[in-house]
């Protein structure tokens, strides 16, 4: 049977040994990404030479860039190793999206083939010190990279489970150093309707794909630019090659294929809040209480193992990150 389209080859894909005992040993030597960008090391790994000689900060212009064959799988953030409920098969995933530049349909996986995500480069720009455009495979490679258990929750009142790996958000805004006047986080996708047929056929929507968060939303350690899932790359249809992923809020929150990110003092117009404001506001945050226009939020239908059966589950606050971004909207 021929390959699908939202298949990887099996020569790329992790061995699920492999994959199970990076897992464990980062849980059995109680070390993640988190301790280790952090420098919370234990102490009985430290040796006196650590004390005495500490290794100067590398900026990401001084770091040497990891190749991408070398990115996954990535460690496990233990701090998201685990949720209230089973990760959703990868191929449910990958057949079940949203991908407004290619279709309106959840197929999105039958419409990416004229789609390349490289080369692929990311403008910074707006208000920061030093604005430049990166190639994304030297951008990426010079971040640490980690895995993160999180729910998905869609607008449409269907949620998910999904490991995503990337990294916090903030790690790059404090890289790149916006100036006191940055208020907002305008991020951009990218425009080509001769291989995007959803851009082609919907010329009436406000092209491209425009999101934007806080500087306070932005630089929570909830906020991950992502670029692989359940292990490895992201395939097209989840946002190859660098998406937003923001778990408290509505999925299309979450912009793929990101060309630009700029920093910018007044709160941007986004896409569906410009298209239907009535119906999509900017913050758009998971509130079981408020209702859309057309729809209960109270409740979700949570999809697992298959498309045809779902587990209904009351919607949580803020997707069940309550703890985490309730400060941000008091």
């Amino acid at each position: 049977m021929p390959r699908r389209k939202w298949e990887i080859p099996e020569r790329e894909a992790t061995d699920e040994a492999v994959y199970l005992n990076r897992r464990k040993f980062l849980r059995g030597a109680g070390l993640g990404t988190i301790g280790l960008i952090s420098g919370c090391i234990p102490d009985r790994l430290l040796q006196p030479t650590d004390l005495l000689d500490p290794k100067p900060f590398l900026g990401i212009e001084d770091r040497e860039p990891i190749p991408p064959d070398q990115w996954y799988p990535a460690p496990v953030n233990p701090d998201f190793s685990t949720l209230d409920r089973p990760l959703t098969d990868e191929e449910i995933a990958g057949l079940y999206n949203n991908f407004y530049e290619f279709t309106t349909t959840k197929e999105v996986w039958k419409y990416i083939d004229k789609f390349e995500p490289s080369p692929w480069t990311v403008e910074i720009a707006g208000l920061v010190n030093e604005p430049r455009t990166w190639d994304i495979d030297d951008l990426v490679g010079r971040m640490d990279l980690e895995e993160r258990l999180y729910r998905h929750r869609c607008v449409e009142a269907w949620s998910m489970a999904i490991p995503w790996t990337g990294f916090p958000m903030k790690a790059l805004i404090d890289q790149v150093e916006p100036l006191s006047s940055a208020r907002f986080v305008r991020m951009t996708s990218f425009f080509n309707p001769s291989v995007a047929p959803g851009q082609w056929d919907r010329p009436d929507f406000p092209w491209p794909y425009v999101e934007g968060l806080s500087m306070a939303e932005a630089t929570n350690e909830l906020t991950l630019l992502v670029t692989g899932i359940y292990g490895h790359a992201l395939p097209t249809q989840h946002g190859a090659p660098l998406r937003l992923v923001t778990p408290w809020k509505y999925g299309f929150k979450g912009l793929k294929s990101i060309v630009r990110i700029e920093f910018v003092e007044e709160q941007p117009a986004t896409f569906w809040n410009t298209e239907a404001p009535h119906e999509y506001g900017f913050l758009s945050n998971v509130e079981p209480e408020v209702p859309h226009p057309r729809w209960s939020q109270a409740s979700e239908r949570f999809i697992s193992t298959s498309l045809s059966s779902f587990e209904r589950r009351d919607t949580l606050l803020y997707n069940g990150y309550e703890e985490y971004v309730a400060h941000l909207y008091a």
